[in-house]
C-alpha cells in the first residue's frame, strides 16, 4: 500500500461509504456505479481516478491560511450523490480514497512536504502508467509539483500545464510550499511549458513576473478581462489551440473564484460559471492528462455546501466533456 513516513493513502472503507453515500428510491446515483478501490488491481481498468488530499502544510509553509484539508470531505458525498443518467453514469470512475497525515502535524517542516511529494508522485505515476486520468481534489497547490512529476515520469517527457489562478505560484526555489510548485517542476525538467490565466496584477511579486518571462510562460491578467470581457474566452481558446495535441495538465486554483472559501480568499475573481467554461474546454484537449482542484478551505456547514457543490460541478463537467470528445 502506498504510504510514506508522515502520510498514507487511505482506501475507502465501510465507514467512509456510510458517510459518503446517500440514495433515494427509484433513482440511481453515481455513487452506486463508481468503483471504490480495494487491495486488488481491478481499479486499473477505469479511466478516471479520484484522490482527495487532506493536508494544508503547503499553504501554511507559504504563510497562507489552513483548512485546505477539508475540501475533499465537503466534495465526496455531494459528488457521489449526483444522478447517474445519460450524461454521466459513473462507470468509468474509481474512487481511490484520500491521502492523510498519519499524525497531527503542528510544527511543519520542509521534510513533511518532501514526504507528501513522494507519495503524491508515486500515486499519480501508478495511475498514468495504466492509462488513467488522475483527478486530485483538495490540499494545497504545492501538490501540483508531485502531480506534474508523476505524469512526466510515467510518460518520459516534460508536459505542459495550464493554470487558472490569481497567483502564478512560481516563487523562488526556497524550499517547497504552495507558492512554488511550478518553479520546481520547471527547474527539474518535468514541466515543459506553463500557461497561467487570470493573474491578479497586485498579488504577484516582481520576481514571480520576471521568472514567468524566464520560463517563457504564457500568462494573462484578470484585469484585462474586466476591461474586455471577451478576452477571458480568447485566452482560453489561445491556450487550447496552441496545446491541442500536447500532453497537458489542467489546474484550477479554487481561490480564483470570487467569494470561494479558500486559503487565499478573494472578493474579486471569476464566477463559478467561468470556472466551468474553462474546465469544460480544457477537458476536450486531445492529450489532457490530469485535473487538479486545490486550495478550497471550507470552515462551516454553509461553506462546505458551496465548496462541495462547486467542486462537484467542475469534476462532472470535466468527466462528461472528456468522454464526449475522446471516444
Amino acid at each position: 500500500m502506498l504510504e510514506s513516513t508522515y502520510f498514507k493513502l487511505q482506501l475507502p472503507e465501510e465507514s467512509h461509504l456510510k458517510a459518503w453515500l446517500t440514495g433515494r428510491d427509484g433513482e440511481v446515483r453515481i455513487g452506486q456505479n463508481v468503483l471504490f478501490r480495494e487491495k486488488t488491481d481491478n481499479w486499473k481498468e477505469k479511466k478516471f481516478h479520484l484522490l482527495g488530499i487532506k493536508e494544508d502544510v503547503g499553504p501554511r509553509l507559504n504563510a497562507g491560511k489552513g483548512g485546505a484539508g477539508a475540501a475533499f470531505e465537503a466534495f465526496i458525498p455531494r459528488f457521489l450523490g449526483v444522478q447517474s443518467n445519460q450524461f454521466l453514469n459513473g462507470n468509468s470512475i474509481c474512487i481511490h480514497g484520500f491521502i492523510d497525515s498519519k499524525e497531527s502535524i503542528d510544527a511543519i517542516l520542509n521534510k513533511h512536504i518532501d514526504d507528501l511529494d513522494y507519495l503524491v508522485a508515486a500515486w499519480v505515476k501508478e495511475v498514468v502508467d495504466c492509462g488513467g486520468v488522475p483527478i486530485v481534489i483538495g490540499g494545497g497547490h504545492n501538490n501540483a509539483y508531485p502531480i506534474i512529476k508523476g505524469v512526466s515520469e510515467s510518460k518520459s517527457l516534460a508536459i505542459s500545464v495550464v493554470n487558472l489562478d490569481p497567483h502564478a505560484d512560481t516563487r523562488a526555489l526556497e524550499g517547497r510550499h504552495s507558492g512554488n510548485p511550478f518553479s520546481y517542476a520547471y527547474e527539474y525538467g518535468f514541466l515543459g511549458h506553463y500557461s497561467v490565466l487570470g493573474l491578479h496584477e497586485s498579488y504577484n511579486n516582481q520576481f514571480i513576473l520576471d521568472h514567468l518571462q524566464e520560463m517563457k510562460a504564457f500568462f494573462t491578467f484578470f484585469e484585462s478581462w474586466l476591461e474586455k470581457p471577451f478576452k477571458f474566452q480568447a485566452d482560453i481558446d489561445k491556450v487550447y489551440d496552441t496545446h491541442f495535441q500536447t500532453a497537458m495538465g489542467v489546474e484550477l486554483d479554487m481561490d480564483s473564484i470570487a467569494f470561494m472559501p479558500s486559503s487565499a480568499f478573494t472578493p474579486s475573481g471569476i464566477t463559478v460559471e467561468q470556472a466551468r467554461i474553462y474546465i469544460r474546454k480544457m477537458a476536450t484537449l486531445e492529450k489532457v492528462c490530469y485535473l487538479h482542484l486545490p486550495e478550497a478551505a471550507p470552515k462551516n456547514e454553509t461553506e462546505e455546501i458551496i465548496v462541495g457543490k462547486t467542486l462537484t460541478y467542475l469534476v462532472t463537467d470535466f468527466v462528461k466533456e472528456y468522454q464526449k470528445s475522446h471516444h
